[in-house]
């Protein structure tokens, strides 16, 4: 399997539903407070947040790195390619960043990511996102899951360590015959401390709120503006 695909395949055993829409409805009442006609949604997943943007009359564009969730959205006449940021031609109001996408880059890709949202931004265009404290990443995300349902069997080992959250999904997948092949798929997420975004050349950090999803303060919700 292709990168995040096998992720894709058994989020709906996670658990992240209420989370996600929680998410989406935090991010939702930001954009209120900005004129919005364009909107960027980068790591769209399968476009849960396009589609909020739609129904509020926002032009809504969206990219995935995992095939798996760019095909579903296409399927479902999203405008979606299948790649990072560097695949979406255009100019936005709002570029949007949502659950934990920035802490699956390092800091080199992280920086350059930023100027790619620069690139792409309006003058007056703002980007939001949001990225895991530290308490976030030691305590609520570290630790071992496994869930189970008719597609199969899921377990998960997490590990935090040096500022990384190691992430081993294995997921054993029933086949038609009734035996069960086994995936596995090992995913990087970095802690980044806010001084990074403060700290930016083509981005400036103009909001950052802490808040609780999970547990408590394990989430910082980022705004940024495009420097002039």
């Amino acid at each position: 399997m292709k990168h995040l695909d096998l992720y894709a395949k058994v989020e709906h055993l996670l658990g992240i539903e209420d989370a996600t829409d929680a998410l989406h409805s935090l991010y939702m009442s930001e954009l209120d407070g900005f004129d919005v006609k364009t909107l960027l949604d980068v790591g769209c997943g399968r476009g849960g947040f396009m589609r909020r943007a739609l129904a509020k009359g926002i032009e809504a564009k969206g990219c995935d790195p995992s095939s798996v969730m760019a095909k579903e959205c296409q399927k479902e006449g999203l405008d979606v390619v299948c790649g990072e940021i560097e695949a979406v031609d255009g100019s936005f109001d709002v570029i949007v960043s949502i659950f934990d996408v920035l802490n699956f880059m390092d800091k080199e890709r992280l920086s350059h990511f930023l100027n790619e949202v620069a690139k792409r931004l309006e003058d007056d265009g703002v980007f939001i996102a949001d990225i895991n404290t530290k308490y976030g990443f030691s305590e609520v995300a570290e630790g071992v899951m496994s869930a189970e349902d008719e597609s199969g069997f899921l377990n998960v080992d997490a590990s935090f360590v040096n500022d990384r959250l190691t992430t081993t999904f294995t997921f054993f997948e029933k086949e038609d015959d009734g035996r069960y092949a086994k995936h596995q798929e090992q995913i990087v997420q970095h802690f980044h401390p806010i001084k990074f975004f403060q700290n930016h050349k083509a981005l400036k950090l103009v909001e950052k709120q802490t808040f609780s999803l999970y547990d408590v303060n394990d989430k910082t919700l980022l705004i940024l503006k495009k420097k002039k």
